[in-house]
Protein backbone atom coordinates (compact mmCIF):
# COMPACT_ATOMS: atom_id res chain seq x y z
CA UNK A 1 0.00 0.00 0.00
CA UNK A 2 2.75 2.26 1.20
CA UNK A 3 4.49 1.64 -2.39
CA UNK A 4 1.10 2.45 -4.28
CA UNK A 5 0.52 5.73 -2.44
CA UNK A 6 4.74 6.79 -3.28
CA UNK A 7 3.95 5.80 -7.05
CA UNK A 8 0.57 8.13 -6.72
CA UNK A 9 2.57 11.48 -5.12
CA UNK A 10 5.52 10.73 -7.79
CA UNK A 11 2.71 10.88 -10.47
CA UNK A 12 1.13 13.71 -9.30
CA UNK A 13 4.41 15.97 -8.49
CA UNK A 14 5.45 15.18 -12.59
CA UNK A 15 1.65 16.37 -13.61
CA UNK A 16 2.58 19.34 -11.63
CA UNK A 17 5.75 20.19 -13.01
CA UNK A 18 4.25 19.59 -16.26
CA UNK A 19 1.08 21.73 -16.20
CA UNK A 20 3.26 24.92 -14.18
CA UNK A 21 6.26 25.02 -17.02
CA UNK A 22 5.92 27.52 -18.99
CA UNK A 23 8.99 27.87 -20.96
CA UNK A 24 10.08 25.01 -23.29
CA UNK A 25 13.52 24.11 -23.01
CA UNK A 26 15.48 23.42 -26.37
CA UNK A 27 15.49 19.68 -25.96
CA UNK A 28 11.62 19.81 -26.25
CA UNK A 29 11.83 22.16 -29.13
CA UNK A 30 13.75 19.55 -30.89
CA UNK A 31 12.08 16.73 -30.13
CA UNK A 32 8.38 18.58 -31.29
CA UNK A 33 10.05 19.78 -34.52
CA UNK A 34 10.63 15.88 -34.67
CA UNK A 35 14.67 16.25 -34.42
CA UNK A 36 14.65 16.73 -38.46
CA UNK A 37 18.05 18.86 -38.03
CA UNK A 38 19.88 15.19 -36.44
CA UNK A 39 18.32 12.56 -38.96
CA UNK A 40 20.57 10.52 -40.05
CA UNK A 41 23.40 11.77 -38.14
CA UNK A 42 25.35 10.20 -35.71
CA UNK A 43 25.48 12.39 -32.07
CA UNK A 44 27.33 13.14 -29.28
CA UNK A 45 25.93 14.93 -26.49
CA UNK A 46 27.43 17.21 -23.77
CA UNK A 47 25.63 16.55 -20.50
CA UNK A 48 24.68 15.97 -16.51
CA UNK A 49 21.52 15.54 -15.11
CA UNK A 50 20.56 18.97 -15.23
CA UNK A 51 19.93 18.09 -19.06
CA UNK A 52 16.23 17.45 -19.02
CA UNK A 53 13.21 17.78 -20.48
CA UNK A 54 9.83 19.21 -18.45
CA UNK A 55 9.33 15.70 -17.09
CA UNK A 56 12.39 14.84 -16.00
CA UNK A 57 13.53 12.73 -18.67
CA UNK A 58 17.34 12.65 -19.24
CA UNK A 59 18.38 14.32 -22.90
CA UNK A 60 20.48 11.36 -22.96
CA UNK A 61 17.53 9.09 -23.32
CA UNK A 62 15.83 11.40 -25.06
CA UNK A 63 18.09 11.12 -27.69
CA UNK A 64 19.08 7.47 -27.38
CA UNK A 65 15.09 7.19 -27.98
CA UNK A 66 14.89 9.27 -30.58
CA UNK A 67 13.87 7.79 -34.34
CA UNK A 68 16.45 8.46 -37.15
CA UNK A 69 19.13 9.53 -34.67
CA UNK A 70 21.98 7.58 -33.19
CA UNK A 71 23.67 8.31 -30.01
CA UNK A 72 27.37 7.52 -30.43
CA UNK A 73 29.15 9.25 -27.20
CA UNK A 74 28.81 10.74 -23.98
CA UNK A 75 30.89 13.59 -23.02
CA UNK A 76 30.73 14.58 -19.07
CA UNK A 77 32.04 17.61 -17.83
CA UNK A 78 33.02 18.57 -13.97
CA UNK A 79 30.63 15.98 -12.01
CA UNK A 80 30.19 14.12 -14.99
CA UNK A 81 27.31 12.90 -17.04
CA UNK A 82 25.24 11.44 -14.40
CA UNK A 83 26.74 13.68 -11.75
CA UNK A 84 28.69 11.01 -9.32
CA UNK A 85 31.97 12.87 -8.83
CA UNK A 86 32.36 16.02 -6.76
CA UNK A 87 33.84 19.58 -7.51
CA UNK A 88 37.57 19.48 -8.38
CA UNK A 89 37.51 15.47 -9.12
CA UNK A 90 39.34 13.77 -12.03
CA UNK A 91 36.46 12.38 -14.48
CA UNK A 92 37.38 9.05 -16.08
CA UNK A 93 36.00 7.60 -19.27
CA UNK A 94 33.56 4.94 -18.97
CA UNK A 95 30.21 3.33 -20.25
CA UNK A 96 26.95 4.65 -19.37
CA UNK A 97 25.12 1.63 -17.96
CA UNK A 98 21.66 2.63 -19.07
CA UNK A 99 22.19 3.18 -22.81
CA UNK A 100 25.33 1.16 -23.50
CA UNK A 101 27.09 4.70 -24.73
CA UNK A 102 31.08 5.21 -24.17
CA UNK A 103 31.18 8.43 -22.30
CA UNK A 104 34.14 10.11 -22.29
CA UNK A 105 35.35 12.62 -19.73
CA UNK A 106 36.34 16.57 -19.76
CA UNK A 107 37.64 16.87 -16.82
CA UNK A 108 40.23 14.42 -15.97
CA UNK A 109 43.22 14.53 -18.74
CA UNK A 110 41.73 16.08 -21.38
CA UNK A 111 38.78 19.42 -21.34
CA UNK A 112 39.25 19.85 -25.11
CA UNK A 113 37.30 16.22 -27.22
CA UNK A 114 39.78 15.04 -29.10
CA UNK A 115 40.17 14.23 -32.91
CA UNK A 116 39.64 10.53 -31.85
CA UNK A 117 36.30 10.99 -29.55
CA UNK A 118 35.11 12.83 -32.35
CA UNK A 119 36.18 10.66 -34.68
CA UNK A 120 32.85 8.57 -34.87
CA UNK A 121 30.06 11.27 -34.76
CA UNK A 122 28.59 14.24 -37.34
CA UNK A 123 27.30 16.97 -34.77
CA UNK A 124 28.01 17.20 -30.84
CA UNK A 125 25.18 18.45 -28.77
CA UNK A 126 25.38 20.62 -25.83
CA UNK A 127 22.45 20.65 -22.83
CA UNK A 128 23.28 21.21 -19.32
CA UNK A 129 21.93 24.43 -16.89
CA UNK A 130 24.33 26.75 -16.30
CA UNK A 131 24.19 29.36 -13.87
CA UNK A 132 25.44 32.53 -15.77
CA UNK A 133 28.51 33.13 -13.68
CA UNK A 134 32.08 33.26 -15.50
CA UNK A 135 33.58 30.74 -12.85
CA UNK A 136 31.42 27.94 -13.26
CA UNK A 137 32.95 26.19 -15.68
CA UNK A 138 30.07 24.18 -17.65
CA UNK A 139 30.12 27.55 -20.17
CA UNK A 140 34.12 26.69 -20.69
CA UNK A 141 33.15 23.10 -21.19
CA UNK A 142 31.23 24.50 -23.66
CA UNK A 143 33.47 26.71 -25.56
CA UNK A 144 36.21 24.35 -26.16
CA UNK A 145 33.66 21.67 -27.25
CA UNK A 146 33.43 24.64 -29.98
CA UNK A 147 36.75 24.54 -30.43
CA UNK A 148 37.51 21.16 -31.03
CA UNK A 149 34.35 21.26 -33.23
CA UNK A 150 36.05 24.22 -35.50
CA UNK A 151 39.28 22.09 -35.19
CA UNK A 152 38.14 18.46 -36.52
CA UNK A 153 35.21 20.04 -38.91
CA UNK A 154 31.60 18.57 -37.00
CA UNK A 155 28.69 20.75 -36.42
CA UNK A 156 28.07 22.24 -32.71
CA UNK A 157 24.28 22.23 -31.58
CA UNK A 158 23.21 23.81 -27.90
CA UNK A 159 19.83 23.10 -26.72
CA UNK A 160 19.27 26.22 -25.11
CA UNK A 161 18.24 26.66 -21.71
CA UNK A 162 17.76 29.34 -19.11
CA UNK A 163 20.01 31.89 -17.45
CA UNK A 164 18.44 31.63 -13.85
CA UNK A 165 20.12 35.13 -12.95
CA UNK A 166 17.86 36.28 -16.00
CA UNK A 167 18.75 37.95 -18.89
CA UNK A 168 19.82 41.33 -17.88
CA UNK A 169 22.52 40.77 -14.69
CA UNK A 170 25.87 41.69 -16.11
CA UNK A 171 28.26 42.64 -13.20
CA UNK A 172 32.31 42.22 -13.19
CA UNK A 173 35.38 43.40 -15.51
CA UNK A 174 36.30 41.18 -18.45
CA UNK A 175 39.27 38.73 -18.45
CA UNK A 176 42.53 39.93 -18.50
CA UNK A 177 45.63 38.58 -20.61
CA UNK A 178 47.64 36.64 -18.46
CA UNK A 179 44.41 35.68 -16.09
CA UNK A 180 42.89 33.15 -18.31
CA UNK A 181 41.92 29.31 -17.02
CA UNK A 182 38.81 27.00 -16.74
CA UNK A 183 37.80 29.35 -13.91
CA UNK A 184 37.86 32.60 -16.35
CA UNK A 185 38.21 30.91 -19.79
CA UNK A 186 37.24 33.58 -21.95
CA UNK A 187 36.82 37.33 -21.73
CA UNK A 188 33.24 37.82 -20.34
CA UNK A 189 32.26 39.68 -17.43
CA UNK A 190 32.01 37.32 -14.27
CA UNK A 191 27.90 37.70 -14.51
CA UNK A 192 27.23 37.42 -18.34
CA UNK A 193 23.76 37.64 -18.59
CA UNK A 194 23.41 35.56 -21.44
CA UNK A 195 22.06 32.43 -22.40
CA UNK A 196 24.00 29.33 -23.26
CA UNK A 197 22.85 29.61 -26.73
CA UNK A 198 23.44 32.76 -26.83
CA UNK A 199 27.14 32.71 -24.93
CA UNK A 200 27.81 30.35 -27.79
CA UNK A 201 26.39 33.01 -30.47
CA UNK A 202 28.85 35.69 -28.60
CA UNK A 203 31.96 33.49 -28.73
CA UNK A 204 31.50 31.99 -32.36
CA UNK A 205 30.82 35.02 -34.14
CA UNK A 206 33.02 37.51 -32.45
CA UNK A 207 36.10 35.29 -33.53
CA UNK A 208 36.92 33.89 -29.89
CA UNK A 209 36.10 30.93 -30.92
CA UNK A 210 38.27 31.25 -34.62
CA UNK A 211 41.14 32.99 -32.23
CA UNK A 212 40.89 30.13 -29.48
CA UNK A 213 40.75 26.65 -32.17
CA UNK A 214 43.53 28.24 -34.06
CA UNK A 215 42.23 27.72 -37.16
CA UNK A 216 40.76 31.01 -37.85
CA UNK A 217 37.58 29.38 -38.63
CA UNK A 218 33.83 29.65 -36.88
CA UNK A 219 32.65 26.42 -35.99
CA UNK A 220 29.28 25.27 -37.59
CA UNK A 221 26.75 26.12 -35.23
CA UNK A 222 23.07 25.55 -34.49
CA UNK A 223 21.11 26.85 -31.74
CA UNK A 224 17.88 25.71 -30.56
CA UNK A 225 16.05 28.22 -28.69
CA UNK A 226 13.78 27.77 -26.11
CA UNK A 227 10.48 28.85 -26.32
CA UNK A 228 8.58 31.08 -23.88
CA UNK A 229 11.64 32.40 -22.13
CA UNK A 230 12.07 36.16 -21.36
CA UNK A 231 15.02 37.98 -19.73
CA UNK A 232 13.36 39.30 -16.78
CA UNK A 233 12.67 36.07 -15.91
CA UNK A 234 14.63 34.48 -13.01
CA UNK A 235 14.44 30.47 -12.80
CA UNK A 236 11.54 30.05 -10.71
CA UNK A 237 9.30 32.12 -13.22
CA UNK A 238 9.98 29.40 -15.74
CA UNK A 239 8.27 26.71 -14.27
CA UNK A 240 10.72 24.27 -14.78
CA UNK A 241 11.87 21.58 -12.94
CA UNK A 242 15.58 22.11 -11.14
CA UNK A 243 18.15 19.52 -11.25
CA UNK A 244 20.55 20.23 -9.04
CA UNK A 245 23.71 20.81 -11.84
CA UNK A 246 26.34 20.32 -9.38
CA UNK A 247 26.07 19.36 -5.67
CA UNK A 248 26.24 23.03 -4.14
CA UNK A 249 23.24 23.82 -6.45
CA UNK A 250 20.20 22.21 -4.68
CA UNK A 251 18.06 25.03 -5.76
CA UNK A 252 17.64 27.67 -8.33
CA UNK A 253 18.29 30.32 -5.27
CA UNK A 254 21.93 29.19 -5.08
CA UNK A 255 23.09 30.12 -8.08
CA UNK A 256 21.98 33.57 -6.75
CA UNK A 257 24.01 33.36 -4.11
CA UNK A 258 27.73 31.62 -6.19
CA UNK A 259 28.48 34.93 -7.35
CA UNK A 260 27.93 36.94 -3.86
CA UNK A 261 30.13 34.56 -2.28
CA UNK A 262 32.46 32.65 -4.43
CA UNK A 263 35.19 34.28 -4.84
CA UNK A 264 35.49 35.03 -1.47
CA UNK A 265 35.50 31.24 -0.70
CA UNK A 266 38.79 31.18 -2.96
CA UNK A 267 40.92 32.82 -0.01
CA UNK A 268 40.40 29.50 2.40
CA UNK A 269 39.77 31.77 5.56
CA UNK A 270 35.51 31.61 5.38
CA UNK A 271 32.90 29.59 5.55
CA UNK A 272 30.52 30.53 2.70
CA UNK A 273 27.97 27.75 4.25
CA UNK A 274 29.85 25.40 2.16
CA UNK A 275 29.36 22.28 4.49
CA UNK A 276 26.63 23.63 6.07
CA UNK A 277 22.88 23.85 5.20
CA UNK A 278 23.36 26.84 2.78
CA UNK A 279 26.10 26.92 0.34
CA UNK A 280 27.14 30.25 -0.76
CA UNK A 281 24.71 31.88 1.65
CA UNK A 282 26.97 32.69 4.64
CA UNK A 283 30.19 34.82 5.48
CA UNK A 284 31.48 33.12 8.80
CA UNK A 285 34.24 32.56 10.78
CA UNK A 286 35.47 30.85 14.23
CA UNK A 287 36.59 34.65 15.21
CA UNK A 288 33.86 37.15 14.34
CA UNK A 289 31.11 38.21 16.43
CA UNK A 290 27.98 37.24 14.56
CA UNK A 291 25.47 39.94 16.29
CA UNK A 292 28.16 42.94 15.10
CA UNK A 293 29.36 41.60 11.97
CA UNK A 294 25.37 41.97 10.87
CA UNK A 295 24.82 44.88 12.74
CA UNK A 296 27.74 46.42 10.22
CA UNK A 297 26.93 45.25 7.12
CA UNK A 298 23.53 46.25 7.35
CA UNK A 299 24.23 49.93 8.46
CA UNK A 300 25.92 50.16 4.87
CA UNK A 301 22.22 50.02 3.34
CA UNK A 302 23.18 48.12 0.03
CA UNK A 303 20.48 48.06 -2.26
CA UNK A 304 18.83 45.01 -2.21
CA UNK A 305 20.51 42.87 0.27
CA UNK A 306 19.94 42.36 4.21
CA UNK A 307 22.07 40.18 6.41
CA UNK A 308 20.94 38.38 9.93
CA UNK A 309 23.85 36.90 12.95
CA UNK A 310 23.70 33.62 12.26
CA UNK A 311 26.02 30.75 14.12
CA UNK A 312 26.29 26.95 12.94
CA UNK A 313 28.86 24.43 12.85
CA UNK A 314 29.65 22.84 8.94
CA UNK A 315 28.91 19.13 8.65
CA UNK A 316 31.59 18.95 6.44
CA UNK A 317 34.56 20.61 4.39
CA UNK A 318 35.16 20.49 0.61
CA UNK A 319 38.90 20.88 1.63
CA UNK A 320 41.08 20.13 5.07
CA UNK A 321 42.92 23.79 4.26
CA UNK A 322 39.80 25.33 4.42
CA UNK A 323 38.34 24.07 7.86
CA UNK A 324 40.41 21.35 9.50
CA UNK A 325 38.36 21.16 12.32
CA UNK A 326 34.88 21.71 11.74
CA UNK A 327 34.60 24.29 14.21
CA UNK A 328 31.44 26.39 15.10
CA UNK A 329 31.35 29.56 13.19
CA UNK A 330 29.99 33.21 13.32
CA UNK A 331 28.91 35.12 10.88
CA UNK A 332 26.16 36.60 8.55
CA UNK A 333 23.36 34.37 6.36
CA UNK A 334 22.68 36.71 3.59
CA UNK A 335 19.02 37.81 2.08
CA UNK A 336 18.84 39.26 -1.92
CA UNK A 337 15.59 41.00 -0.96
CA UNK A 338 16.04 43.36 -4.36
CA UNK A 339 17.62 40.85 -7.05
CA UNK A 340 17.29 43.45 -10.06
CA UNK A 341 18.61 46.34 -7.41
CA UNK A 342 21.63 44.35 -5.88
CA UNK A 343 25.00 44.37 -6.82
CA UNK A 344 26.02 40.33 -6.02
CA UNK A 345 29.72 40.19 -6.44
CA UNK A 346 30.53 43.48 -4.78
CA UNK A 347 28.69 41.69 -1.41
CA UNK A 348 31.78 40.25 -0.82
CA UNK A 349 34.28 42.80 -0.89
CA UNK A 350 31.83 44.79 1.30
CA UNK A 351 31.94 41.73 3.32
CA UNK A 352 36.13 42.02 3.58
CA UNK A 353 35.88 45.83 4.31
CA UNK A 354 33.37 45.75 7.17
CA UNK A 355 35.75 42.38 8.80
CA UNK A 356 38.94 44.82 8.26
CA UNK A 357 37.41 47.40 10.05
CA UNK A 358 36.38 45.02 13.33
CA UNK A 359 39.53 43.29 13.14
CA UNK A 360 42.14 45.71 11.45
CA UNK A 361 44.74 42.66 12.90
CA UNK A 362 43.16 40.11 11.35
CA UNK A 363 45.60 39.63 7.87
CA UNK A 364 42.89 38.89 5.16
CA UNK A 365 44.67 38.13 1.95
CA UNK A 366 47.80 36.80 3.73
CA UNK A 367 46.55 34.01 5.83
CA UNK A 368 47.00 32.12 3.05
CA UNK A 369 49.04 33.56 0.19
CA UNK A 370 49.75 30.48 -2.12
CA UNK A 371 45.58 31.21 -3.20
CA UNK A 372 46.13 34.54 -4.60
CA UNK A 373 46.72 32.70 -8.13
CA UNK A 374 43.34 31.12 -7.71
CA UNK A 375 41.55 34.49 -5.84
CA UNK A 376 42.89 36.55 -9.12
CA UNK A 377 42.23 33.90 -11.73
CA UNK A 378 38.74 34.27 -10.68
CA UNK A 379 38.40 38.10 -10.88
CA UNK A 380 40.13 37.93 -14.44
CA UNK A 381 42.60 40.68 -13.41
CA UNK A 382 45.36 41.04 -10.15
CA UNK A 383 43.87 44.70 -10.55
CA UNK A 384 40.50 44.04 -8.24
CA UNK A 385 43.34 42.37 -5.48
CA UNK A 386 45.50 44.53 -5.19
CA UNK A 387 43.46 47.50 -5.69
CA UNK A 388 41.23 46.96 -3.15
CA UNK A 389 43.98 45.62 -0.33
CA UNK A 390 45.94 49.25 -0.13
CA UNK A 391 42.49 50.26 2.12
CA UNK A 392 40.12 47.28 1.90
CA UNK A 393 37.55 50.03 0.42
CA UNK A 394 35.21 49.14 -1.93
CA UNK A 395 35.19 52.43 -3.25
CA UNK A 396 38.74 51.86 -4.75
CA UNK A 397 37.71 48.47 -6.87
CA UNK A 398 34.17 49.80 -8.01
CA UNK A 399 35.04 51.45 -10.92
CA UNK A 400 37.50 49.27 -12.30
CA UNK A 401 34.72 46.19 -11.60
CA UNK A 402 31.95 48.08 -13.88
CA UNK A 403 34.43 49.56 -16.78
CA UNK A 404 33.30 46.81 -19.28
CA UNK A 405 30.12 46.36 -18.25
CA UNK A 406 28.26 48.49 -20.61
CA UNK A 407 30.09 47.85 -23.57
CA UNK A 408 29.91 44.50 -23.36
CA UNK A 409 26.03 44.66 -22.88
CA UNK A 410 26.10 46.10 -25.96
CA UNK A 411 28.20 43.97 -28.12
CA UNK A 412 26.46 41.09 -26.44
CA UNK A 413 23.13 42.25 -27.37
CA UNK A 414 23.69 41.48 -31.01
CA UNK A 415 23.21 37.97 -30.25
CA UNK A 416 19.85 37.97 -28.05
CA UNK A 417 18.05 34.97 -28.85
CA UNK A 418 15.10 36.57 -26.19
CA UNK A 419 13.16 39.67 -25.35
Amino acid sequence: MKRHIILILIAMALVTVMASAVVKPGIEVLRDGGFKQLQGKRVGLVTNPSGIDNNLKSTVDILNDAPGVKLVALFGPEHGVRGNAHAGDKVADAVDPATGVKMYSLYGKTHEPTAEMLSDIDVLIYDIQDIGCRSYTFYATMGVCMQACAKHNKEFMVLDRPNPLGGNKVEGNLVEPGYFSFVSKYSIPYLYGLTPGELAQYLNEEGIIAKESKTGKKCRLTVIPMEGWTRDMKFRDTGMPWVLPSPQIPAPENAFFYPVSGILGELYIFNTGIGYTLPFECFAASWIDAEELAKNMNALNLPGMHFRPINYKPFFALSVAVDKSLQEVHGVQIYITDFDKANLVLTQFYFLQVVHEMYPNQELFEQNPKRYAMFDKVCGTKEIRERFCKRYKVEDIIDYFNKDNETFKAKSSKYYLYK
